[in-house]
């Protein structure tokens, strides 16, 4: 299971957020790039940068910061957060990410997500499935929408989606376990029962699946990879020294 830490932006310092909150917001650092050096120098390989500037103003606005951690280390970046037209995730391949989450687009603008799966492949694109009461939340996690988040990653497999970040807007930054459950859910969409052999032709890939959200120690994680997640971001425990760099090493 790949560890993935998470920097998210506002105002080009390295923040978090309570249960997606931007009245709750902690600044861990004024360097966005001095903590991604300091994931690299322990041995992390793989970062989820999100822009919560973005997120909010629906369009990307830290790609700066993008550019210099990619610029800067050798670090494989994911980002999203305000990518939702295809100038902006031009700017973002651009500026160096090796995938682009999205997950608003996939909302409101099918069409397009669908378009960037296509045009750069299911392996760029990452789907962002935010889940709130168990519905889709979109738009840095400020609005609901009505679709429920297992059966909207099971459409979006359905047209080549093999990467889902999953995270239960509730557990994040609260430190109180992951969605163990939901995740069980979403994993079993590409392990049909025999009974269920139809499924199969619905299914186009099998999902990998990237939980985010509520891990507070390092159990947490080796139950993640237990149940078959392909990856687990890694937040809040990290900044506030609930989980070391030793026990994030223990997986790289």
């Amino acid at each position: 299971m790949r560890i993935i830490p998470a920097i998210d932006i506002i105002d080009g310092k390295c923040v978090r957020l309570s249960q997606g909150d931007y009245n709750q917001k902690t600044v861990y650092n004024e360097d966005p790039l001095e903590v991604a050096k300091e994931f690299e120098a322990n041995g992390i390989r793989h970062l989820h940068l999100v822009d919560l500037d973005g997120a909010k103003s629906a369009h990307v606005v830290n790609w700066k910061v993008l550019e210099r951690i990619a610029g800067e280390t050798g670090l494989q970046v994911d980002f999203g957060g305000g990518v939702k037209t295809d100038e902006d995730i031009k700017i973002v391949f651009e500026s160096g990410a090796k995938q682009v989450t999205g997950g608003s687009i996939a909302v409101k603008d099918a069409e397009t997500f669908e378009g960037w799966i296509s045009n750069y492949g299911s392996h760029k694109i990452i789907l962002g499935a935010d889940a709130k009461d168990g519905r889709i939340a979109t738009h840095g996690w400020l609005e609901s929408s009505e679709l429920e988040v297992v059966s909207f990653i099971k459409e979006w497999n359905k047209k080549r989606i093999e990467y889902v970040i999953c995270t239960d807007i509730a557990k994040d930054g609260m430190l109180s376990g992951p969605s163990y459950e939901l995740y069980k859910e979403i994993l079993s969409l590409h392990k049909p029962s025999d009974k269920d052999k139809k499924v199969l032709h619905q299914v186009q890939n099998d999902i990998k699946l990237i939980a985010s959200g509520g891990v507070a120690v390092a159990d947490d994680l080796h139950r993640l990879r237990d149940m078959g997640c392909e990856g687990a971001i890694v937040g809040k425990a990290f900044y506030e020294g609930r989980i070391s760099f030793k026990e994030l090493r223990e997986f790289v």
